[in-house]
């Protein structure tokens, strides 16, 4: 049975709806999309009831989409170690991987082996840093603009996505160190509604799907979006 999230009304300042939170023009007369974040591809079936969803334009929905492949077949290539569609334990990443032979042959070149001083194989994999940051920027706007009603419209002023094993020790710790929400979200934002009732909090993660993806809120003199995606990836957005 599907897992179901909580559907929190939106009660924030409604001007703030105006605009594509991605390319910031006004939404008005334009071709738009509601967008789910995150991105159902890094979920799996049966997907959780309510996921969150935002509006946007069109053209920057389409536009992510290639972005958005390349992320789930490259993050699925890691995880199972190899670009072998039938190896996927993803089935968004084993149908892309199959449908586009071009884009399996470019993330098999970025596969590096090499040899441990015992004489074990190893695999290191060379991501295209700068797809894999756009989705994870994506998905950090949509979740300030879901859960405070933000619209992030400059460029973050920090961006990281780095697997927790590659991480040290103090990394990780100061990674999911979360001291709470700090700040006080606007009243009748859903981030707010989460506070007083607890919706969707694990240990002051929001969950959308186990094993799958998390994300925290800091709100403090600025925006952090940190998630965690498929228990393997860190990922954190900054905004001033």
């Amino acid at each position: 049975m599907a897992r179901s999230l909580k559907s929190i009304e939106d009660a924030s300042d409604l001007r703030h709806k105006s605009w594509c939170i991605h390319c910031s023009r006004t939404l008005h007369g334009r071709s738009t999309n509601r967008d789910h974040v995150p991105s159902q591809s890094l979920l799996s079936r049966p997907f959780p009831t309510q996921l969150p969803v935002v509006e946007i334009c069109t053209e920057c929905n389409v536009g992510f989409s290639l972005d958005e492949q390349y992320f789930v077949a490259f993050l699925g290539a890691v995880l199972s170690g190899s670009t072998d569609p039938e190896l996927q334990r993803s089935e968004v990443a084993a149908r892309t991987l199959a449908g586009n032979p071009a884009l399996q042959a470019r993330i098999e070149a970025a596969k590096k082996e090499y040899l441990t001083l015992g004489g074990e194989t190893r695999i290191l994999w060379m991501p295209d840093d700068e797809r894999i940051k756009r989705v994870v920027v994506k998905n950090a706007r949509g979740h300030a603009y879901y859960e405070l009603g933000e619209p992030m419209l400059d460029d973050p002023i920090f961006v990281k996505a780095i697997p927790l094993a590659s991480m040290t020790d103090e990394e990780r710790e100061d990674f999911f160190s979360l001291q709470g929400i700090s700040g006080w979200p606007e009243a009748g934002s859903r981030l707010m509604s989460r506070l007083v009732t607890g919706d969707d909090f694990e240990d002051g993660w929001i969950v959308v799907q186990r094993g799958h993806y998390r994300y925290h809120l800091d709100h403090d003199g600025g925006i952090r979006v940190r998630a965690v995606v498929a228990e393997y990836l860190a990922t954190e957005v900054v905004w001033d």
